[in-house]
């Protein structure tokens, strides 16, 4: 079939073939066939329902399945021709079908349209997908666990603008990424839910006449129900709107380690070290390791926030029931699904393999008072108002810039010319260890409750499995 000829299996209402720019600029078939063991899996399903009801006879059915059988392994052998001719992956698996098997190939496509059975493909490869990004999701977080395990006491200052605020550890910064990601793996698992329901038999929008049993179907394929509207079955795509929304929330928390990466392994930080494998270096400067996993991680959220408003776009003011606009869903969905696997397997490749500079961070948080918090609760636990408290701290803050010594490095004496509270066990709180130690409880920086955090995050990650 050229390509100047209109598709045969739509054709019989025209009397001209289709314009041979017109046949390439509204096919699908070079983005959609990555959904043909979807398309596949949908036709099998239909086709023992067409059988059930009595529809197609078991020969009919048995030819059927032997026929998609033999072209899944074309395809996946790479001797499948795909055709624009035939403008997708269904209408190029149903005229394989019925090129290899005759007039049955044909009696498939009874009792459904192109519409719902898009719209079921494109349900199942996105199912499919969020079990892979869920999958990564928890090999990411199992990193971040055995990498703050690791690091549960190895203390860093805790900032907030940028600044020096108050010392934590290590692990317990890697533990905020991994409650990132909980939350992120909670909004795909709850999107795989609204996925997870049957489009097909909805025919183009109004249903069939047909005998069918969508609740055969709808176990045939491992859904959780129908659709219980026909129109809006074959017109909605707000779950990949989901998608593509808990893709973007994702990226924006990436986006956040990654910049601390970036920080991190800068000379200016000197926190940590980034495996070699991650990273590359500069076609002049012979000294230079860029970061460039990292960045190009929060480089890609900009292109996945895109797709969501694409598709966004794409459905505002369409009418019920499907219209042409929708076929332009696919490449915003498909990028997305295809960056945010990336962006996962990178990091969780790499997250392990990350060094810690333990004396680095530590010798950072000495800087900038950070213990300055401790020194104002410990002469609040002295009876003194907090507000006072507050106002003895800053000035023994302004003392320390002036003297250029940190709370800890000052005498007995210079701290008591702000207070005569504060007596010789004021040290124990104006240590770094002591400062992440008294923080003991659910949440807090002490390193025994990292550790039990990371006990229970493993605990919740086995259940998953």
């Amino acid at each position: 079939m050229s390509e100047e000829q209109t598709n045969q299996q739509w054709g019989g209402r025209f009397n001209e073939p289709t314009d041979a720019f017109v046949a390439r600029f509204t096919a699908s078939v070079q983005f959609d066939q990555r959904m043909y063991k979807q398309d596949i899996q949908g036709s099998i399903a239909h086709a023992k329902m067409l059988t059930k009801v009595g529809v197609l006879s078991e020969a009919e059915c048995a030819d059927i399945l032997q026929g998609l059988s033999e072209i899944q392994s074309d395809i996946e052998s790479g001797n499948f021709e795909w055709s624009i001719a035939l403008e997708d992956v269904h209408m190029n698996i149903e005229a394989a079908l019925t090129k290899k098997i005759g007039i049955t190939g044909k009696k498939l496509h009874t009792g459904r349209s192109r519409n719902d059975q898009v719209a079921t493909d494109i349900r199942l490869y996105v199912r499919e997908e969020i079990d892979h990004v869920l999958a990564e999701i928890s090999r990411l977080q199992q990193g971040i666990i055995g990498l703050a395990r690791q690091e549960a006491a190895t203390v860093m200052p805790g900032f907030t603008h940028l600044q020096t605020a108050q010392p934590v550890t290590f692990g317990h910064h890697l533990m905020a990424w991994f409650e990132m990601l909980s939350r992120d793996y909670e909004r795909f698992a709850d999107c795989r839910k609204r996925v997870n329901i049957l489009p097909l038999g909805a025919a183009a929008l109004a249903g069939t006449t047909y005998p069918i049993d969508r609740q055969l179907t709808t176990e045939l394929l491992g859904f959780t129900a129908p659709t219980e509207n026909s129109l809006d079955s074959v017109s909605d795509r707000d779950f990949a709107i989901e998608f593509c929304a808990a893709a973007s929330i994702m990226m924006m928390h990436m986006t956040r380690y990654s910049e601390e990466l970036v920080m991190w392994a800068s000379a200016q930080f000197n926190f940590i070290n980034l495996p070699d494998r991650f990273c590359t270096g500069s076609s002049i400067m012979p000294q230079k390791k860029n970061p460039d996993v990292p960045e190009l991680v929060r480089g890609k959220s900009g292109r996945v926030y895109g797709h969501l408003m694409s598709l966004l776009t794409l459905m505002k003011s369409q009418p019920l029931a499907y219209n042409k606009d929708n076929q332009e869903d696919k490449e915003p969905l498909f990028d997305a699904i295809d960056t945010v696997k990336g962006c996962l397997r990178a990091f969780a490749d790499m997250v392990p393999a990350i060094e810690a500079k333990r004396d680095n961070m530590r010798e950072a948080a000495l800087r900038g008072f950070s213990t300055a918090t401790d020194l104002a609760d410990y002469v609040v636990r002295k009876g003194i108002p907090f507000r006072d408290a507050h106002e003895i701290v800053g000035k023994a803050v302004a003392y320390g810039i002036e003297q250029n010594k940190d709370l800890g490095e000052m005498s007995l004496a210079e701290l008591q010319q702000f207070s005569d509270q504060i007596s010789d066990d004021v040290f124990d709180v104006l240590t770094l260890d002591g400062s992440v130690s008294a923080r003991d409880h659910i949440g807090g920086t002490a390193p025994n409750q990292v550790r039990l955090a990371c006990d229970r995050a493993a605990d919740m990650l086995a259940q998953r499995d």
